[in-house]
């Protein structure tokens, strides 16, 4: 093998460990023999609805082995497969559709009046493939061959954004930069791998069971499926419709999880609710990491499920989108907490000055947190944007996706935020992150959300969205002195709206639309 595609390597495990359980979900073991013949069984549907070479199959379902199928399937006819959120709105899904141009898409039966609507409106109508029985129908008929392909590492992958800052776009890879970028290069914790045979022999000795929490459009659950199965490892699917706490936990006690996977306190502080209210109802000893990307967890949210499992880590992991992942920051049982988020980064991750060169460490400078070597090609069909992101500074490409941070005495970073969300008071800049941090450390506080409001004498000010714990009484006063006993007098959020249910998107990233409306209504 001297390929780095996807498809090549998943086969290549395929052949050395076909035996051993590949996915996991509610009504379904697939060994890796079984996963890799059901995806040459959809591979070949696709193709003959025309799929091939650079063609683009939209994924409009919730987690389940169809949705890593259909990546494979994909993937083995050098297709690209398009993440596309089963929550969106048929003005949203005409929109995403119409930017990447499936040939297919494959959708949930519940989903499938959305997507007909969206797909009428398009200049190109796809074919659509129902789960279901359509699906299994369509499978049943196809052959299980490999589809004979001639691959390449050059092949695209497109992962679009959540789009919390604006129109979602599609974010293209070529599948080497992929695997080295986002994917661990085929040994995430070790070294990476410098040829594809060393992916089989890794993968022969690994035994991995990892439960994704979070839905496989976002890239943080997918990325950890495929990276799961280059490492011969078990994925396993939660298959439920919405988050449960308590069904997370039973699962991940019954299939002995050792990783789970959720983003940000959305997925954590259930989790660690559940936990509490029900200390001894669980055997999670075969349980040893909790990694959280795509959110960072609140201090006091990592602490909780620490005393919880304590024999576990908690580890914060950070990345996007545009740069795959860059850091890490594990934290044991026993260990003093952090107040500030500090990742342990890649030698490829900088923080760059306002003259585009890196940061030296202690030197107290905030800057743009960039990515260097394995990074994307650029947004699809969108070159603009894409020469704002993915810039050339002193000879060096860099993806400079919008975060700033800045670097410590020991080499670790500091991440402040997002620049584009940032808010600026009377010239002081503030990141919302942080005073959510100290907002979900007060005991009443369920979840918090923080976002800029128009202020006539200052420019902006601080306002909050505030969830409140069950069972619980949230005072205002007490919450405000709570905040000024942790930050600066002019980070005190100047007005609190108290929602039954903070909405976030279905990765756990805020929905900051959804909580400036809120707070425009209690004006």
């Amino acid at each position: 093998m001297d390929s780095w595609n996807l498809a090549d390597l998943l086969e290549g495990v395929t052949d050395a460990v076909a035996h051993r359980e590949a996915v996991i979900t509610s009504d379904r073991r697939l060994t890796y023999a079984d996963f890799d013949r059901r995806s040459n069984r959809l591979a070949h549907v696709l193709a003959g609805a025309g799929v091939g070479p650079g063609d683009r199959v939209a994924l409009v379902l919730l987690n389940g082995n169809e949705y890593l199928e259909g990546m494979l399937a994909a993937f083995k006819l050098r297709a690209i497969p398009v993440n596309v959120n089963t929550r969106y709105t048929v003005a949203e899904l005409q929109y995403i559709l119409a930017d990447s141009r499936p040939r297919v898409v494959v959708a949930e039966a519940d989903r499938l009046d959305r997507v007909e609507a969206a797909v009428g409106n398009l200049a190109d109508t796809p074919t659509v493939i129902v789960r279901g029985d359509d699906y299994e129908q369509r499978l049943a008929a196809a052959s299980d061959d490999r589809p004979v392909v001639d691959r390449s590492g050059d092949d695209h992958y497109v992962l679009y954004t959540g789009g919390t800052t604006g129109d979602p776009k599609g974010v293209v890879w070529r599948h080497e930069d992929l695997l080295f970028g986002a994917l661990g290069g085929g040994n995430p914790g070790g070294d990476p791998v410098s040829t594809p045979e060393e992916i089989i022999e890794i993968a022969v000795a690994s035994r991995t069971r990892c439960l994704p929490a979070s839905p496989f459009t976002h890239g943080t659950a997918h990325w950890t499926a495929l990276s799961t199965l280059l490492r011969g490892g078990t994925v396993v699917v939660d298959s439920g419709a919405t988050f449960d706490a308590e069904r997370l936990w039973d699962l991940a006690e019954a299939e002995e999880a050792s990783i789970l996977v959720i983003v940000g306190d959305a997925f954590a502080r259930p989790l660690a609710d559940a936990l509490s209210d029900g200390a001894d109802r669980w055997d999670l000893s075969n349980l040893l990491v909790v990694l959280s990307g795509g959110a960072i967890l609140s201090p006091a949210v990592r602490s909780e499920l620490l005393d919880h499992l304590p024999w576990a880590v908690v580890v914060d992991g950070y990345g996007t989108s545009e740069t795959g992942g860059q850091g890490q920051m594990p934290l044991f049982s026993g260990q003093p907490g952090q107040a500030q988020t500090r990742f342990h980064v890649d030698e490829d991750t900088a923080v760059l000055d306002d003259a585009g060169r890196p940061a030296p460490p202690g030197s107290g400078l905030v800057g743009r947190l960039a990515r260097k070597g394995h990074i994307p090609l650029g947004y699809l069909g969108d070159q603009s944007a894409t020469e704002e992101t993915f810039v050339e500074l002193h000879g060096q490409r860099w993806a400079i996706p919008g975060d700033l941070a800045r670097v410590e005495g020991d080499g670790s970073i500091t991440l402040l935020g997002r620049g584009a969300s940032s808010i600026n008071s009377g010239g002081e800049k503030i990141f919302p992150e942080e005073v959510e941090k100290v907002l979900k450390a007060h005991p009443a506080v369920f979840d918090a959300v923080v976002v800029g409001v128009a202020d006539e004498r200052f420019g902006e000010r601080v306002a909050a969205v505030v969830q409140v714990r069950s069972g619980r009484t949230l005072v205002l006063s007490d919450l405000e002195d709570h905040v000024r006993d942790h930050l600066a007098d002019y980070k005190v959020p100047r007005r609190v709206v108290v929602v039954d249910e903070l909405r976030r998107r279905p990765t756990g990233k805020a929905d900051l639309a959804w909580a400036r409306a809120q707070v425009e209504a209690h004006a």
